[in-house]
């Protein structure tokens, strides 16, 4: 017989600016090192420059999005709360129906099928 699963342990958040910046610097330290070669450098180990200036730009854009990312989904967290507090206090004597009433009629246009059309 299995044994019972384990739950899974918490998510650890981290600081996302110090693996992006480590990152970015040792793109940054690979790209010196590549023009600091110059002519020693082989002409079919160029491309190097450009995975290089790639992963600089990874990096950046990572830098600048991230905090955009993580704002949006703590205002999707809060919505998602207040929906479930809004629905946690709606009164249970009314009908689903009748809660979601101004919603369908929105929905469909404030019409019915059975309106003279």
């Amino acid at each position: 017989m299995p044994k019972p699963r384990q739950p899974d342990p918490e998510v650890l958040e981290s600081d996302y600016r110090v693996p992006t910046a480590l990152g970015t610097a040792a793109w940054i330290v690979a790209l010196v090192v590549l023009l600091a070669m110059g002519e020693g450098l082989d002409r079919s180990q160029e491309w190097w420059i450009w995975v290089c200036m790639t992963g600089i730009a990874l990096g950046l854009f990572a830098f600048l999005y991230i905090p955009r990312l993580l704002r949006k989904r703590d205002e999707a967290e809060q919505r998602h709360a207040a929906k479930t507090a809004e629905r946690a206090d709606a009164p249970e004597s009314e009908p689903p129906a009748q809660r979601s009433g101004a919603g369908d009629q929105q929905r469909t246009g404030g019409s019915s099928a059975h309106e003279g059309g």
